[in-house]
């Protein structure tokens, strides 16, 4: 399925349903952080997808984690909530979802590194070459909250 976010565009479509989701901010023991190549919209993200029912929301991550890039994580702490009613992604099927996406961070525990059917590539990114990656600003803006250390208190917006 193939997916067109909008980004505070007037012209985007309404939002028709709104899914709990997650995404990960993970970091290996040198500082790298854990990227994916979507297929669904072709740009570069944290790992993470939809709550499903029956799940905590910490096994939401860990679940979506392992089954996007093939690596095990233990949740650590929440980046923020990110609920942007100008951010919609409307998909081929019609649904026109509004953004609302709890950031975790996590630390690896096991794995390998392996795509999916939501990843074409997977890697291990330093922060240096982030820039050099097409991501979505919203993506963007939890990727620089999780890798900002100095934080006291999770970001929601």
């Amino acid at each position: 399925m193939s997916r067109t976010d909008y980004f505070r565009d007037p012209d985007a479509p309404p939002a028709n349903s709104v899914v709990p989701s997650v995404t990960a901010v993970v970091r290996d023991e040198r500082g790298n952080i854990l990227l994916i190549h979507k297929t669904d919209n072709d740009l570069w993200a944290l790992p993470g997808g939809g709550h499903d029912v029956g799940e905590s929301i910490a096994d939401t991550v860990v679940r979506e984690v392992e089954e996007e890039t093939g690596v095990a994580v233990v949740v650590e702490d929440i980046v923020g909530l990110y609920t942007d009613p100008q951010h919609v992604m409307a998909y081929d099927d019609g649904e026109v979802r509004q953004q609302f996406s709890i950031c975790f961070r996590a630390r690896p525990t096991g794995g390998t590194l392996r795509t999916s059917s939501e990843s074409k590539e997977v890697r291990w990114v330093s922060p240096t070459d982030l820039e050099k990656l097409d991501i979505h600003p919203s993506m963007r803006l939890r990727i620089t909250h999780g890798l900002d250390d100095s934080r006291a208190a999770p970001y929601i917006g």
